[in-house]
């Protein structure tokens, strides 16, 4: 059971793009406006591939409806338009690896087509997939160049569809991080095989040239070395970890996604690297199939699916146990998913009230996560403190609180209320939630 409504993995971590707004916000308007419209030659020339699932690219035209206006098909001839071909491109590529290096049709493995948009928003700085359709934004032409240049943003977020399909990992804290770090590893493994390298050639960034040439950036992430891919006035100090020993426990960012892939991420590197040659036919097919096996629960910490990794190494496994042992993180056999982390320990209490209503009545309730069945775990690591950001209550509705030792309130009016949230509600509170 995956969130309702499905959540945009945006490439780009909030933290970044909020410094990056707050920096931009005196600029003069003339200055960022800049649509990418282009017409020039497209350089990045990849054949579209036959026996794959179809695709389509669509123009959002700046505006935010999805999927947008269809602008080019599988099988038809280039478009005068760079992004829209670079999307081309890039997503008969990533179809063509699944395909070729890990069996896998589409991202659920039925053959889906693909929906792809460009253009989206006005200089708009990130891209996504939102459970339908991968996403990509112009960049504003200061910091950011078009989403669509670097072909491993695009891998990152077709990665992110696959994990959908396979363990479903939840988009919050450990999990998340594993997350954001699986989908990472498959863009990764596209670009060193666009490039013909090897795991010692590679040079190991996410998102290289993504960025424009008056940026202090050589990439948004760098898997060999954590934390070091970028440092600039605008964008600050890239400030992603490397080591358990420096997990980092925060609200933002759906409890750090994206500054603790670092740890798998280096890990993979590591792995890569040790087992030598293609990381995509080494590290990746060992990786791909413990994400895509059985055994990896949704709720999977770093070291579930560590010891997943190992078990699937054959030949490779202590050059993969030694992997992850460097970053700090120790291989076991325990059930995958069980929810235990080698972080610092999940809460242990969940406190919800609903306030409002007609009535004017607040009801609350407190359960010990122990005491409550496995889902009950899943449900509290779903929370998410953006899902109703900016949303105010209406007159005599409800509004939950949700209250995790450790973090932050999540106030949702009864309007913004998921299916899982109502579930998680009644389950603290009892009739009470309906």
């Amino acid at each position: 059971m995956h969130p309702d409504p499905a959540p945009r993995h945006g490439f780009v971590p909030p933290w970044l793009l909020e410094r990056i707004g707050n920096d931009h916000a005196a600029d003069d308007a003339g200055m960022r406006a800049r649509r990418s419209r282009l017409s020039a030659g497209f350089e990045r020339r990849m054949p579209v591939l036959e026996g794959g699932a179809a695709w389509t690219v669509h123009d959002a035209w700046g505006t935010t409806s999805l999927p947008g206006t269809p602008i080019r098909a599988e099988g038809e001839p280039e478009a005068n338009d760079v992004a829209v071909n670079e999307a081309a491109a890039g997503i008969s590529a990533t179809l063509a690896m699944f395909r070729e290096d890990f069996g896998r049709s589409s991202y659920d493995d039925k053959g889906a087509p693909v929906s792809l948009t460009v253009h989206y928003g006005r200089d708009y700085d990130n891209a996504f997939w939102d459970g339908q359709h991968l996403v990509f934004g112009d960049g504003d032409g200061r910091v950011f160049e078009r989403f669509t240049k670097p072909v491993d943003v695009l891998a990152h977020e077709f990665a992110h569809a696959v994990i959908e399909h396979t363990a479903g990992l939840v988009y919050r804290s450990e999990p998340g991080a594993l997350n954001e770090s699986l989908a990472d590893v498959f863009a990764a493994c596209l670009k060193q095989r666009l490039l013909g390298q090897s795991a010692a050639e590679a040079d190991w960034l996410i998102g290289a040239g993504l960025f424009m040439p008056s940026i202090g950036a050589r990439g948004l992430r760098d898997m060999a070395r954590p934390g070091t891919a970028f440092d600039d006035p605008v964008l600050g100090r890239d400030p992603q970890v490397g080591h358990m020993d420096d997990y980092i426990v925060t609200a933002e960012d759906s409890g750090g996604v994206h500054l603790n892939s670092g740890i798998p991420n280096r890990a993979f590197h590591l792995a890569a690297v040790a087992i030598g040659g293609s990381s995509l036919e080494g590290a990746g097919r060992i990786w791909y199939d413990a994400l895509a096996g059985d055994g990896l629960g949704s709720t999977a910490t770093f070291q579930d699916f560590a010891a997943l990794t190992v078990a699937r190494a054959d030949r490779h496994a202590d050059a993969v146990r030694t992997a992850w042992e460097q970053v700090g993180v120790t291989p076991d056999r325990r059930d995958p998913g069980s929810g235990r982390s080698s972080a610092p320990a999940p809460p242990e209490v969940v406190r919800v009230s609903r306030s409002g209503g007609f009535a004017g009545m607040t009801v609350t309730g407190a359960v010990a996560l122990a005491d409550c069945d496995p889902r009950s775990r899943e449900l509290v690591e779903r929370l998410d403190p953006e899902v109703a950001q900016g949303t105010p209550p209406e007159p005599d509705r409800f509004v939950y609180t949700f209250e995790v030792d450790g973090r932050p309130p999540v106030r949702v009016p009864e309007q913004r209320m998921t299916s899982e949230l109502l579930e998680l509600a009644q389950q603290v509170l009892g009739t009470h939630a309906r």
